[in-house]
């Protein structure tokens, strides 16, 4: 599929009360420095755009990777013609028709109803181009500038501006620098200027076409400047070719057919939301080298670093994605994660622009180990190894860094419930922990992996065997009174216990021990799948988001609209039953996921839910990064070839595959059986062919120890 067949309204039907995807229609280059967008509406806060609105406000250039964590460095571009006696949104906006316009990843094209005007933006990594057709006289482009700003004329072709807004960020000056150049020239000049929450008039006369390129900085005018300077030249042809270009350079890495030719729209549309997340935030001086700018020492420094990113969600499935297809991506972006560390002390959690220390543990520990036992961005691991080590064991007096809870849970081997939280802290910390030694096991340094690995089991001391339930426990070891299993938040993150109770990646074999028998755990699952996707608020107090998309849904406590349900249909398959997943899995992907702005069935959140999507579409899912493995699950592609990194390609067929397929009958890999539940990384990179047999009835088998996923404590 070719990424100008994409409709970047893919999940954009949106409210705060309830997401479809929480997703905003970008239109720009793969994990580009800046993204544009169509804004309807500004009385919704940072939910600015709906597929149904007929009202365009303007171009807005935005870095909001959530609505969650809201834009910084935004701004508004909107075309006007005649007599423009107030520049307020409301006085200027227009009516168009959605249904006329291009949402492209590519190109964003809009007539505007009021004016007669047509519009054309295109992207690049640094800026872009926007062509204006006007039809009437007195013709005009209102830049809308939030925050504080300044702005000057440099001459009659050129604008310079700067406005700083942003959610939170380490820098209260942090600016950003935006320059735009006109090739018809501007008829009234440009007074300098500087406030709060402003906007400019930039008037063309009658002039009826209007070309402006536009470039930005988040370092300073002069590199915005450079940026502009090395696009001069370009036509609005060059920027679409090269746009297109350098989507396609991704996009031709994984070629799928469906039986369904619907599945195959929505797999292209996930596909194309992968690339969006982490964002550039690096530049390219006049040397040639990259540069950042680090907000919190204010200074300019040397190298890579990206943005818009929580890894609390995209270490599940993004990152492994990407060491299939996109390893020489992987190693900048751990280049750039290091370069974090270096800077602040330590490893990135959730950063907008910078670090705001959201969600529970530290996992961008997955992602590291996940690249080391892939053989990715091997000389980065020793300064790694430090980096993890550090959060492991020295605990930042800002709350937005690293762990919380650090000493406290080194001392009890548990987080305490006095901490928010505390029952995804110490899951999210014990697997941690589980990939802190897998970096030392690859270094070689067996002191360390000895100590985490031993560490990594803590998830045993808040297991409540009479319950079957994680719980919290008090400093003096008792589990918190009046417990209630569907009972969300205070000790749960975004979720009950039956949300968080299985985040034992590295260890599904021992928690199976602890229920005391396979039978045991296996009936807790069906119990999960098998009830009402009822809940109870208390530890809110009011109805959160993420509970309203769980029961919208009737898939029991497998709440898949959220990223720690995610791994639910596969621990099955830690008990030999795979056969019991891959209805669910098939149902999951064909009942929860389409190709519309209601496409997701809950928060997509910068290509993680994108990414489950396309794993399980592939019929395999890395369920423990840092593993190497894959657990096997239940394909919906009918054909697919993934070109890896190394060069080799991976043919992947599932036949038949219609609607009532619902089992996997077996599986040959080149040719030949493959028994084990799982695929392993360095297996797969030498490519070759896996060959699903799909059926209409289970074919249970007998498995062997050795054929189970990965855990600690395989017997």
């Amino acid at each position: 599929m070719n990424i100008t067949q994409i409709d970047t309204r893919h999940g954009t039907a949106n409210q705060h009360s309830f997401s479809h995807g929480n997703c905003l229609p970008y239109t720009g280059v793969p994990f580009g420095m800046n993204f544009f967008g169509v804004q309807t509406t500004d009385q919704k806060g940072s939910w600015w755009f709906h597929p149904e609105d007929r009202t365009f406000q303007g171009y807005r250039l935005t870095h909001q990777p959530s609505p969650w964590m809201g834009d910084f460095s935004h701004l508004l571009l909107t075309p006007v013609s005649g007599i423009q006696e107030k520049t307020s949104l409301f006085d200027i906006q227009s009516s168009y028709r959605p249904e006329e316009s291009t949402f492209s990843p590519v190109q964003i094209q809009v007539e505007q109803m009021r004016y007669q005007i047509k519009s054309t933006l295109t992207p690049s990594m640094y800026g872009g181009v926007l062509t204006i057709d006007y039809q009437q006289n007195q013709n005009g482009l209102v830049l809308t500038l939030p925050g504080r700003y300044q702005v000057k004329q440099l001459d009659e072709h050129t604008i310079a501006c700067q406005v700083i807004n942003f959610s939170g960020c380490e820098d209260k000056n942090f600016t950003f620098y935006f320059v735009i150049r006109f090739d018809e020239p501007l008829v009234i000049p440009v007074e300098a200027a500087e406030g709060e929450d402003g906007s400019v008039l930039l008037s063309f006369g009658d002039s009826q076409k209007q070309t402006v390129h536009m470039s930005t900085s988040f370092i300073s005018e002069d590199q915005a400047r450079l940026n502009l300077k090395r696009e001069e030249n370009f036509t609005s042809t060059t920027y679409l070719k090269n746009s297109i270009s350098e989507w396609q350079t991704y996009f031709n890495r994984v070629q799928v057919e469906h039986t369904d030719l619907t599945h195959t729209e929505t797999f292209y549309h996930n596909l194309y939301r992968m690339f969006l997340f982490p964002q550039t935030f690096y530049e390219i001086d006049e040397n040639e080298q990259k540069i950042h700018y680090n907000t919190l020492n204010k200074t300019v420094e040397k190298g890579s670093l990206y943005t818009n990113n929580g890894f609390w969600d995209t270490y599940k499935t993004v990152y492994p994605f990407y060491s299939l297809i996109a390893q020489e991506k992987y190693v900048d972006m751990l280049e750039g994660f290091l370069n974090s560390y270096e800077e602040t002390g330590f490893l990135p959690k959730w950063l907008s622009p910078d670090e705001r220390g959201l969600m529970p543990g530290t996992l961008i520990d997955a992602v590291i180990a996940d690249a080391a036992v892939k053989g990715i961005g091997r000389d980065l691991m020793e300064r790694f190894l430090e980096a993890m080590k550090k959060a492991a064991t020295v605990q930042s007096e800002n709350s937005n860094y690293g762990r919380q809870g650090t000493y406290d849970y080194l001392k009890y081997g548990y987080v305490p419930s006095d901490h928010h939280e505390s029952v995804n802290h110490t899951l999210d910390y014990a697997y941690s922990d589980f990939c802190i030694s897998k970096v030392a096991e690859m270094l070689n340094k067996q002191e360390d992996k000895k100590l985490y690995q031993k560490q990594s089991l803590n998830y045993k001391n808040i297991f409540d065997s009479e319950t079957g339930f994680m719980r919290a426990k008090d400093k003096d070891g008792k589990f918190r009174d009046h417990f209630l299993d569907i009972r969300w938040g205070q000790d749960y993150a975004e979720g009950s216990t039956w949300q968080s109770s299985f985040a034992v990646y590295q260890d599904f074999a021992g928690l199976i021990n602890q229920y005391n028998s396979p039978k045991q755990f296996e009936e807790k699952i069906i119990q999960l799948c098998n009830q009402s996707p009822t809940f109870n608020v208390d530890g809110y107090g009011f109805e959160i988001h993420e509970m309203s998309e769980m029961a919208a849904l009737e898939f029991g406590q497998l709440a898949i609209s959220n990223q720690p349900s995610f791994h639910y249909p596969f621990l099955f398959s830690y008990i030999g039953k795979p056969e019991m997943a891959q209805p669910l899995l098939k149902q999951l992907m064909t009942q929860t996921f389409d190709a519309s702005p209601t496409g997701y069935p809950g928060d997509e959140d910068n290509g993680s839910m994108a990414g489950w999507y396309i794993f399980n579409s592939l019929g395999f899912y890395p369920v423990t990064p840092g593993s190497g493995e894959y657990v096997i699950g239940m394909p919906l592609v009918k054909k697919a070839v993934l070109k890896l990194s190394n060069g080799n390609e991976l043919t992947i067929k599932a036949e038949p595959n219609l609607p009532q397929q619902q089992f996997i009958h077996q599986i040959e890999r080149n040719g030949n059986l493959h028994e084990p539940l799982f695929f392993n990384h360095d297996d797969l990179m030498k490519g070759g062919e896996i060959a699903f047999q799909l059926g209409i009835v289970p074919n249970s088998k007998e498995v062997k120890m050795e054929h189970l996923p990965y855990s600690l404590s395989k017997k």
